[in-house]
């Protein structure tokens, strides 16, 4: 089953690395296995701080403010990411765009989140790219100003019904006020409540590893009901930690219509070994609305929950930024 023509799934690969682009990317999107990529604050500084091949560009760069070395060094790579699936974005323009995200400590600025979107995406200068702007209250004013500017926007770090409701209604009106074919995506972080959850869960004899996959189902729901075909839910955080689990649990039991689920190479790899792909069987509302009353019996509120993983996100991506950063600085 061709997932991309049947129902309009893309996978996407949660990574991007100079030598990666070089080499098995190009084969991945020729394979069609994936047809897009994001990226964030914690791969960037994975990737600039782990691989030889950006040390000539930093050591050329030395004299320049860090963030200046980081952005040049990560404009650099979303520029040739982008290049590189331009003819898949020319072809099909929901898919072949690559993802940056916006400096995480703008994450309560309206207007500083604005003026760096708007610098990064003309700086960068391709079409095929996407804006990542975190799911808060200043962001969602950011993605409805990007948006109607053109701007596509990858609305990140969504926990909640609440929060992928407020994006996409933000990305719905920015796109509709758009003069272009603006895009955007909502993208639902889903592994992160079952590590959080699933030890307590199996203490008092609840199935582990569902919370993730019903709350991003129940945002899918709510994000589909806006109905702008322009707009797709994208599952992130789909990566497997441990071995309770297989390795592409979170794409199998995510194969919904008109979404995208993007992953690491790892999970990736898993994935195409499974050799049979097929749609997943979509959960009612109804059901995960169950499942969380039950939860909700056992006082596990999963809007507290959510609540928390959003702030633990903000942070990470926040330390992730600022350690990048110190290690970029070379000492005379």
């Amino acid at each position: 089953m061709d997932l991309k023509q049947q129902i309009n799934f893309s996978l996407w690969c949660d990574f991007i690395e100079r030598d990666f682009l070089e080499n098995d990317f190009q084969k991945l999107l020729d394979d069609k296995t994936i047809y897009g990529a994001t990226s964030n604050p914690a791969i960037f500084e994975q990737s600039i701080t782990s691989s030889e091949a950006y040390t000539q560009q930093i050591d050329m760069l030395q004299a320049n403010d860090t963030k200046k070395i980081y952005e040049e060094l990560a404009i650099t790579d979303i520029k040739r990411a982008a290049q590189i699936m331009y003819p898949l974005y020319e072809n099909n323009n929901d898919d072949g765009f690559i993802s940056i995200e916006v400096d995480p400590n703008f994450c309560d600025d309206a207007q500083e989140t604005i003026n760096e979107g708007i610098r990064l995406y003309n700086s960068i200068g391709n079409e095929n790219v996407m804006i990542k702007v975190p799911a808060t209250t200043a962001g969602y004013i950011a993605m409805k100003e990007l948006t109607s500017q053109g701007i596509n926007v990858n609305a990140t770090l969504v926990f909640s019904v609440s929060q992928a409701i407020s994006c996409t209604k933000a990305l719905d009106e920015g796109i509709k006020l758009s003069q272009k074919d603006t895009k955007g995506v909502v993208s639902v972080f889903v592994s992160r409540f079952d590590r959080e959850l699933d030890d307590k869960l199996i203490s008092i004899d609840i199935e582990p590893s569902k919370t993730g996959i019903l709350n991003a189902t129940k945002c899918y729901h709510q994000i589909q009901k806006i109905g702008n075909e322009h707009i797709r839910t994208l599952f992130a955080s789909t990566g497997v930690k441990g071995d309770r689990l297989n390795s592409s649990y979170y794409i199998e039991n995510l194969i919904y219509p008109h979404s995208i689920n993007t992953a690491p190479l790892s999970t990736i790899n898993s994935y195409i070994e499974l050799e049979t792909f097929e749609q997943s069987k979509i959960i009612t509302e109804d059901k995960c609305d169950e499942y969380f009353d039950i939860l909700k019996q056992n006082n596990i509120h999963i809007d507290n929950i959510s609540d928390k993983l959003l702030e633990d996100g903000l942070k990470s991506f926040k330390i992730s930024f600022k350690n990048m950063l110190q290690k970029l600085k070379k000492e005379n």
